[in-house]
């Protein structure tokens, strides 16, 4: 038997020598080895690196080649080596699209025989056997040119190399930049190998990675307590999220909604008189995913609703919520789209112990299929064609992967700047699968890393991990289903610190109204609010005293100045001797914008700590000074030693923000 194995396991001569001499392994970045592509923005500099080494001591070169979208031509750029057989290689990226890459490796015959010459030539050793080589280098470049232009070119190169007499003339002639170049880009590429397969990405365009959300009801909106807001309050809402830097509006379902067992406040089973019904349940006989709620407006309303925005600086986003109200006409229209009892009931949708008594839910294969792709695509499309192209997408974890696979590639072959945000508050896998297959960004489990140890942990893996490459977090810090415990319970200061570390770690992030007014109030032993707006009008008064606008005024204009904070990636923690404070920046790759935060987590008491001013990342000794200005009260001082102090008393500012300034980079 292990003679058998043994056998089954030899390697022909034949297959000996069709192996590679070279290895090109640990491609960064990729994703799942290439089945699905990394994700970037135009503006974005495309950083990949590679483990290429062959056997023997000789010299590689090595090419990145990337293929652009729309036939482009073919990008080839030399990489460098970084040492320990690690490459790397950078591309900017300026347009939308998929590009693919591969990684291309020779051995490099004129490079090698270059770095023996210099050391013997170093060492005073005989050369002549060494020109001798290199003219029959010349001679087999010039038998295997690539065309008429490139086989003069080192004709060029023999004649002038027989016409030098002594040799430091002939080396002078070799080692120049001229040679060297003619030989990496035409020369001979002995035992080129390239990777497996080309890896792709995704390009998209800027709001995709970076964008500011303002949640709300426009229900809600009306002036006068206890009436339907509609399009037009909006409209005049539009100038206080506009002033406050945010970049998109959303809103959550704004279709009919059914009157079939209608919730009633607090998600009570027997509605009253007046109440609204949850938004997510959608559907009635005045329509359902492609109408809207007739007490809002109407198309037109909503159509300038949307160029409104537009001039506000503000993208529209909404809710597509694939559930529908028993009241939904494709459940007349469509039985076979749902599933029925045995008694001929439809069956209303749960998730043990909650009950959703005012929704049922699609079915996706069987005789629904492919009919229910087909609308809900038509959806995405229709709503598309109304001037949105940000969609945010209710639950997608209890959904077909294949279907959303399919959704999300079909309606971006109509049009590639919609932007799809995954509401999956679920196990890691599932979140991380839905971004793979194509999801552009994701909600996360931000939410609830509160401490120190949580948010460093957390936020190293999302920058550094695998799912880098591919994942896209949005850092909401509530949501009309969520009052998480420490908004409850920490008072004004809990939601400027949620808000501070929101908007700086995350290039994506949202909050849902009334979070600027530190609204709080749940209900008992439940992350949810009291009186919710998911089953009631809810009138603010939107200049109550405590709230926290300039903080948020002050952090999206920070955002929209500061290229650091455009980054995801880039964020590096430093020490500072308190668990309760973070302390932690971000920076370009030039050091000409460089931010940092220190953020006190105890939303309750004043905290202190020593923190280290990373004096090295600008290569400064650890006596160094330093120029900073305060972002928050404007004041200009200067650092003197790596060890500083800060006192955060959240009954004033549980944050800083400081700005440091390279020696002799201050404007």
């Amino acid at each position: 038997m292990q003679k058998k194995a043994a056998d089954e396991c030899a390697v022909t001569i034949d297959e000996a020598t069709a192996s590679r001499r070279i290895v090109i392994s640990h491609i960064e970045p990729q994703v799942d080895d290439g089945r699905y592509a990394a994700k970037f923005c135009v503006g974005d500099t495309l950083a990949v690196s590679a483990k290429v080494f062959s056997d023997g001591h000789v010299e590689l070169s090595v090419d990145l080649e990337i293929r652009p979208p729309r036939g482009a031509p073919t990008v080839k750029i030399p990489m460098r080596l970084l040492g320990n057989d690690r490459w790397a290689a950078d591309y900017p990226l300026t347009a939308r699209g998929t590009y693919s890459f591969e990684i291309v490796a020779w051995r490099d015959d004129f490079a090698t025989w270059l770095s023996d010459a210099r050391k013997r030539m170093a060492a005073r050793q005989p050369m002549e056997l060494e020109f001798y080589h290199v003219r029959g280098l010349i001679d087999s470049a010039i038998e295997n040119a690539s065309g008429s232009l490139v086989e003069d070119e080192f004709r060029e190169l023999a004649a002038r190399f027989a016409e030098c007499s002594t040799t430091e003339e002939r080396m002078a002639l070799l080692n120049s930049t001229e040679t060297q170049r003619l030989f990496r880009t035409e020369g001979p590429r002995a035992h080129e190998a390239a990777s497996e397969h080309a890896l792709p990405l995704i390009v998209e365009r800027r709001r995709a990675g970076f964008g500011a959300w303002y949640e709300l009801m426009p229900r809600s909106l009306s002036k006068v307590d206890g009436q339907h807001g509609t399009f037009d309050d909006v409209i005049a809402h539009l100038p206080y999220v506009r002033d406050m830097g945010f970049d998109v509006l959303y809103f959550p379902p704004i279709h009919p909604i059914g009157t079939t067992h209608r919730k009633g406040r607090n998600n009570s089973l027997v509605a009253e008189k007046g109440d609204p019904g949850s938004p997510y349940a959608i559907g009635s006989q005045e329509g359902g995913h492609d109408a809207i709620h007739p007490e809002l407006g109407d198309f037109a309303d909503f159509k300038r609703l949307v160029t409104a925005a537009r001039e506000a600086g503000l993208e529209i986003a909404l809710d597509f919520a694939i559930q529908c109200s028993p009241d939904h006409p494709w459940i007349k229209a469509h039985p076979e789209w749902f599933k029925w009892r045995s008694d001929g009931s439809i069956r209303f949708a749960e998730n043990p112990p909650k009950k959703y008594e005012d929704i049922v839910n699609v079915e996706f294969y069987g005789a629904a299929f492919p009919g229910v792709w087909l609308a809900l695509r038509d959806v995405v499309l229709f709503w598309i064609e109304q001037g949105v192209k940000i969609f945010r997408v209710d639950n997608p974890h209890t959904k077909p992967f294949p279907f959303w696979q399919w959704l999300i590639s079909d309606v971006h072959a109509h049009d590639a700047d919609v932007i799809f945000l995954s509401e999956a508050f679920t196990r890691p896998n599932i979140m991380q699968h839905l971004a793979k297959i194509g999801f552009t960004q994701s909600y996360s489990y931000f939410t609830w890393r509160n401490t120190k140890e949580e948010l460093t942990t957390y936020l190293t893996d999302l920058t550094t991990g695998p799912s880098a490459a591919f994942m896209r977090p949005n850092f909401f810090v509530n949501t009309p289903d969520i009052n998480p415990y420490y908004l409850q319970t920490g008072g004004r200061a809990a939601f400027q610190v949620r808000l501070i570390l929101a908007a700086s770690l995350g290039t994506n992030y949202g909050i849902y109204s009334g979070f600027e007014l530190a609204e709080a109030e749940a209900l008992p032993g439940k992350e949810e609010y009291s009186d919710s707006e998911k089953y009631q009008l809810k009138k603010r008064d939107w200049d109550l005293p405590g709230h926290i606008r300039d903080d948020i005024t002050r952090i999206n204009n920070l955002r929209k100045s500061s290229v650091a904070l455009h980054e995801f990636k880039n964020v590096r923690f430093y020490n500072a001797w308190n668990d309760n404070i973070l302390y932690y920046g971000k920076t370009t790759a030039d050091l000409r914008d460089f931010l940092l935060f220190a953020v006190n987590l105890d939303p309750k008491t004043p905290q202190g700590a020593h923190f280290e001013v990373p004096l090295w990342e600008f290569g400064l000794s650890d006596d160094a000074s330093i120029e900073v200005d305060d972002v928050v009260s404007g004041q200009r001082f200067t650092w003197t030693g790596k060890i500083q102090h800060v006192y955060l008393d959240p009954a004033l500012q549980p944050y800083a923000i400081w700005r440091l300034h390279a020696p002799g980079g201050r404007p």
